[in-house]
Formats: structure tokens, C-alpha cells, sequence
């Protein structure tokens, strides 16, 4: 017999008893619930490409009662093919800019870091605040080395066996961006952090610590092929109020949203790369797809005015 307490947090369980439906089903009912098609033709190429659970993500905005989802009125199925297409796009153009400022960040840890406490810092422990996160970072390591096959590892091993590990400009060269992060994170030393967040156009690490950890979860998402145009993110990057590069002025910015990740992006692919195009590019992509609620995104009115954005 249950206990009170027990019954209190009881959730029944329901067995999921749904079959699958073909996609000419999955028309039916799609028009059932209001959704409008200009080529029906299209709409069952689209979805045989494009699974019907993956692009309900992009249809839920147009969904006037959420309970029985049912369409608010001129809901249209280009229009939820038209929002994939710019997620889709945003993705790589996110990705992209992530990459450069992953691989900045890669070698500046490794060349800055090495120089203070030599070529096999990143199996000291003693250099790192947290044990069990050094200790699952080894741990990835591990693993990373055990994947990769790049030939500056495979040409290291047959002449080398000690220590048992390449130096960090090769072993962190394979290393994943969540691994490089929590690696810097952990760093005990704040001055040699400091260093590398300057090398940023930061003043301090903890900026830099934020928004490397929010763009490792937001690359994870790329990653994965997920949603992220309108997508709360769990971990938000601290916004400064002022920084020494063109930076936002508006205090009222949502941090959970893609706008704050895509500022910091902006800002770093300033800072390593100034004659970068990623600004002109999403400016681009936005104009595009004007059908794109950017308020979703948590863009603030008059952005564009913002210093960072000119």
C-alpha cells in the first residue's frame, strides 16, 4: 500500500498505444486542423524527406489552440517550410562562426597555457580547481585520442611512450569544444585566464568562461540537427554592460534566447577576425525570410541600431 506522501507524487503511467500514419494521413490531418497547402503535391515531397515530428517544431508558432492543435487562421505549409529552411540556413551560418572562434579559442589555450606550465599541463591535476571535472575531462580525452586518426597522433605513438599522452598541441588538437571549455574553466589560475580572455577583447575570464560554455551547448544543438531559432537555451551567457569593441547598449536582453548567444558570437568574430562577414550575413538571412518572427529569437526593437550591429 502506498504512503500518503507517495500517493501525493504518483503519476500514473499510460501505455502509448498511437501506430503510425502514412503521410497521406498525415495530410488529412493536418488539413483537418487547419493548415493550408498552396501544392499538396509539394508539401507530401517535403514530408517525405522531412519527417512530420520535425517540422512540427516549425509549425507550433502557427497553432491557435495548443491543446487539440488546431491552426490559427491563414496558418500556410510553406510557411512552416519556409521557417525550416531558415533555421536550416542559420544553423550554418552559426556553426561556421562557432568554428572559428572554437579553434581561436583552442589555440590560445594551448600556446598561452603551455608557455606558463609546459607541454603536459593538461594531465596535472594540481593545476585545476575541480577534481572530478579534471578528472572526466581525462576521461574524454581518452576517448577523443581513442577516435581520432589524424596523422600527427598516428606518427606520434610508434616513437614516443612517454609520457603517455602527445604534448597539448597535439592531444588537444582532437579534443572536443565542451572538453577545451571545461578544461579552461577549470584552470585554478585566473591570471593565465585572464590573459587568454583578453586576447578576446574581455576584461575578465568569467566573461569568456559564460560564453564559451553557452556557444559549446549552442554548437551541440547545431550538431544534433535541433531547433534553435526561437529555443530557450539552459545555460545564458553573462551580457557586460560595457566592453572595449562595439558591444550592445539595450539592458532589457533576454538571456535564455538565440539573440544574446548570437552577440556574443558577433562580438568574438570581431575580436579574431575583424574583416569578418558573419554581421553582414545574418543581416541577410534575416531579410530573406521576413516572414521570421525575430522577437522569438529575442531580438529587442531597433536592434540594428545597436553599436555591435553597424
Amino acid at each position: 500500500m502506498r504512503t500518503r506522501a507517495e500517493l501525493i507524487f504518483y503519476i500514473p503511467m499510460v501505455t502509448y498505444t498511437k501506430q503510425p500514419i502514412s503521410i497521406a494521413d498525415q495530410m488529412a490531418m493536418l488539413k483537418r486542423r487547419g493548415l493550408l497547402f498552396d501544392d499538396e503535391q509539394k508539401a507530401v515531397e517535403c514530408l517525405k524527406i522531412i519527417s512530420y515530428f520535425r517540422l512540427a517544431n516549425y509549425w507550433k508558432p502557427m497553432e491557435g489552440d495548443k491543446v487539440n492543435h488546431v491552426f490559427k487562421p491563414k496558418s500556410r505549409f510553406e510557411n512552416v517550410v519556409a521557417l525550416y529552411n531558415f533555421d536550416k540556413e542559420l544553423r550554418t551560418l552559426i556553426f561556421s562562426a562557432i568554428q572559428s572562434i572554437e579553434i581561436a579559442l583552442r589555440t590560445k589555450v594551448i600556446q598561452i597555457v603551455s608557455s606558463n606550465y609546459g607541454a603536459f599541463w593538461f594531465v596535472d591535476e594540481s593545476l585545476f580547481s575541480n577534481a572530478a571535472i579534471f578528472s572526466k575531462c581525462i576521461t574524454n580525452i581518452d576517448d577523443e585520442m581513442k577516435r581520432s586518426k589524424e596523422d600527427f597522433l598516428v606518427e606520434h605513438f610508434p616513437k614516443y611512450d612517454n609520457p603517455p599522452y602527445p604534448p597539448a598541441w597535439k592531444t588537444l588538437e582532437v579534443s572536443s569544444f565542451g572538453t577545451l571549455s571545461k578544461l579552461y574553466c577549470n584552470l585554478s589560475d585566473n591570471n593565465i585566464k585572464k590573459l587568454i580572455a583578453r586576447e578576446f577583447a574581455l576584461p575578465q575570464h568569467l566573461y569568456l568562461e559564460s560564453w564559451i560554455k553557452s556557444l559549446s551547448v549552442l554548437r551541440n544543438c547545431i550538431a544534433h540537427h535541433a531547433r534553435i531559432w526561437n529555443r530557450k537555451f539552459p545555460w545564458k551567457p553573462q551580457l557586460p554592460k560595457k566592453l572595449q569593441n562595439p558591444w550592445i547598449q539595450t539592458k532589457t536582453i533576454s538571456k535564455e534566447k538565440l539573440y544574446a548567444q548570437l552577440c556574443c558570437v558577433a562580438y568574438l568574430m570581431d575580436a579574431i577576425q575583424p574583416d569578418n562577414d558573419f554581421k553582414q550575413k545574418l543581416k541577410a538571412l534575416l531579410s530573406e525570410y521576413s516572414i521570421v518572427d525575430v522577437a522569438a529569437m529575442g531580438f529587442p526593437k531597433m536592434w540594428h541600431n545597436e553599436p555591435l550591429w553597424k
